[in-house]
């Protein structure tokens, strides 16, 4: 199914009414003007208003979010947030109520409830108002999971009963107690899959799929600090029905990681299509400045992503920077990130030294698609100056275009980008505005989170096994071995180590889709960001008195990558400040509530505890 945008559903309406009864004169009816009772009479306009809820709703690609956590850094650095950086203040760290969707549903919810046969059949009005229920809980857990509990309303408000409109802040347990029971309701009523027109529409997986993520989250360390075990049996008994409703319904895991984003596939449980015109996407802030139109340099992956990705075998990425000044060492660590990497590495990042997958031509030089590698690399100079991030590494960057070095590009700082998604179909010509081949499947839900988060609940409730049986799925799919106990790779055995694999698990994963900060917070790990002190990245440093590589050379060739040596730069922020380093409140899990919306009706809307209010997020 393809969403309409939100602002345009009255206009699809206009054209529907505009091709009905033309009759004119004082006498009759103008059936041209909008009137809102007619929807309530076409099944064609009903299920339009849910169209609009869905284009409301259905989340995109969260391009730039890897900037928030340890994945990934934009344009040129200095860049990192003021609530990474310890800045943190009620009147900014705040998350404004919003009830835009919430209001469609219960209005859609309350219309449907009395519509005959004649109109709409009775399953089919039960499983609209089902897919109406999920998207009201996946907007109260929007707010939920930011600030606690908010305001409960479940009916169609009167807009002229002003005092009705006041209502107080529920308590977080009764908001998820509501938002469980709109997706058990609503679960039993979808369809377990969508084809044909109806394709993307909410089935029965993402309901149950959904229930999960929302009882993980509620039995995690954010919301049970006392790790009450009841919470996680609750939850892993919900992940794993999550999984046998998907499995039943012929989802599972996409053979070809680096495709799950370019076709409907069964990995996609839950989907946002983007295609031309209503709603294209061609991830132009992602590619780098010479490949791109409009924007650039987003997501640029940072050091500790590049180093979770796993070996071919399984094993972790060795790395010792201590040991990077030994040659033979610093070799052997090269070889083993360029080419000895599962394959979710290769998917997710575009490595400098390597072909652009996009069709450019003419502008690193190539005369024919793809035929060029694209330098982002640096060399040595004698003495650091004021603008270097390193003692004896300058701002040069060489690309491929001649064996010269070319003024670099100033907003690429690690030499890597995203290509997670990344349409290669455009070159760059084509993203200016009207990007007609442009299209990708963004899956806010898809088949391997379902085994994550089963493999996090188990592990929890205190069934090891099962929480490596699911790792073990995904691991088979990124071609990792299997080795002598058919675990890819897996060492853990207690539940500590296991809860570690799967946290480095999901980073990987789920890289660049806007999980990882989020499972920092709910997990209450932001110690895991302090540690790291600055965001820092990996270089790839042009030995001394070797010759630039030509633009046909790649760092995937051993005889080339003899040429280069791996350097730690250890702030790409550009400056030794404090202020660019990570120092995240440890008191600070929930947003504050809009001060501006409590002063409205401030004995409704009381302020969480941790920003000086009285209201406890934890109940």
């Amino acid at each position: 199914m393809k969403y309409l945008n939100q602002n345009k559903f009255i206009l699809y309406i206009v054209l529907i009414l505009l091709g009905s009864s033309c009759k004119k004169g004082l006498d009759y009816e103008n059936t041209n003007a909008i009137n809102p009772s007619n929807v309530w009479t076409d099944s064609v306009l009903i299920k339009a208003y849910l169209n609009d809820i869905y284009g409301g709703s259905m989340p995109g690609w969260p391009l730039g979010s890897g900037a928030s956590a340890d994945e990934g850094i934009n344009s040129s650095g200095a860049n990192l947030g003021n609530f990474q950086r310890g800045i943190v203040d009620v009147a900014t760290n705040f998350t404004n109520l919003n009830y835009t969707n919430i209001d469609k549903a219960n209005y859609f919810i309350d219309q449907l409830a009395d519509i005959p046969e004649s109109v709409i059949s009775s399953g089919t009005k039960n499983r609209l108002i089902g897919e109406a229920k999920f998207w009201r809980a996946w907007a109260y857990w929007g707010m939920v999971s930011q600030v606690g509990g908010v305001p409960l309303i479940l009916k169609t408000q009167d807009g002229n009963d002003r005092n009705s409109l006041k209502v107080p802040r529920s308590k977080t347990s009764e908001c998820v107690a509501q938002i469980i029971k709109d997706l058990d309701e609503a679960a039993p009523v979808l369809w377990p899959s969508y084809s044909g027109a109806d394709y993307g529409r909410i089935n029965r997986a993402a309901a149950l799929g959904f229930k999960a993520r929302v009882l993980m989250w509620w039995a995690s360390p954010l919301f049970n600090p006392t790790n009450d075990q009841t919470r996680w049996t609750n939850a892993y008994n919900a992940a794993k029905a999550a999984v046998q409703a998907a499995d039943a319904a012929g989802f599972g895991l996409f053979a070809n990681y680096k495709l799950i984003w370019y076709s409907s596939n069964k990995e996609q449980i839950m989907v946002r299509q983007y295609y031309y015109p209503d709603s294209y996407m061609n991830f132009n802030s992602i590619r780098p400045l010479l490949f791109t139109n409009g924007a650039t340099n987003t997501d640029q992956p940072i050091l500790p992503l590049l180093l979770a990705y796993p070996k071919r075998d399984g094993s972790p990425m060795q790395f010792d920077q201590g040991q990077l000044s030994n040659a033979a060492y610093n070799q052997q660590f090269l070889t083993d990130f360029y080419t000895n990497r599962d394959d979710r590495f290769y998917a997710t990042i575009w490595c400098g030294g390597t072909v652009y997958p996009t069709p450019d031509v003419n502008t690193i030089g190539m005369t024919a698609p793809r035929s060029h590698s694209y330098w982002q690399a640096w060399t040595w100079q004698p003495t650091a100056t004021p603008s270097t991030v390193l003692p004896a590494r300058d701002n040069s960057v060489f690309r491929g275009i001649s064996p010269l070095v070319q003024n670099g590009d100033e907003n690429a700082v690690t030499g890597f980008f995203q290509r997670k998604g990344l349409d290669t179909i455009l070159d760059r010509s084509a993203l200016v505005g009207v990007a007609t081949g442009a299209k990708s499947w963004f899956s806010p839900m898809r088949y391997a989170e379902l085994l994550l988060n089963l493999a996090e609940c188990a592990n929890e409730a205190g069934h090891g096994s099962e929480a490596i049986t699911a790792l073990s799925a995904i691991r088979q799919r990124a071609g990792i071995a299997p080795g002598g106990d058919s675990k890819y790779g897996i060492t853990a055995v207690s539940q500590v180590d296991i809860r570690t694999a799967i946290m480095n698990e999901r980073m990987v994963e789920l890289a660049f889709e806007g999980f990882r900060f989020s499972d920092l917070r709910r997990w209450r790990r932001y110690d895991i960001l302090n540690s790291q002190g600055t965001r820092k990245g990996l270089f790839l440093m042009l030995n001394q008195g070797e010759a630039l590589p030509g633009n046909t050379d790649n760092i995937m060739t051993a005889s080339v990558r003899s040429k280069f040596s791996a350097v730690i730069v250890s702030n790409l922020d550009k400056t030794a400040s404090a202020d660019h380093s990570y120092n995240l409140s440890l008191n600070h899990w929930f947003n504050s509530l809009n001060p501006a919306q409590i002063s409205i009706v401030p004995d409704e809307l009381p302020q969480n505890k941790e920003w000086g209010g009285t209201f406890d997020p934890l109940l």
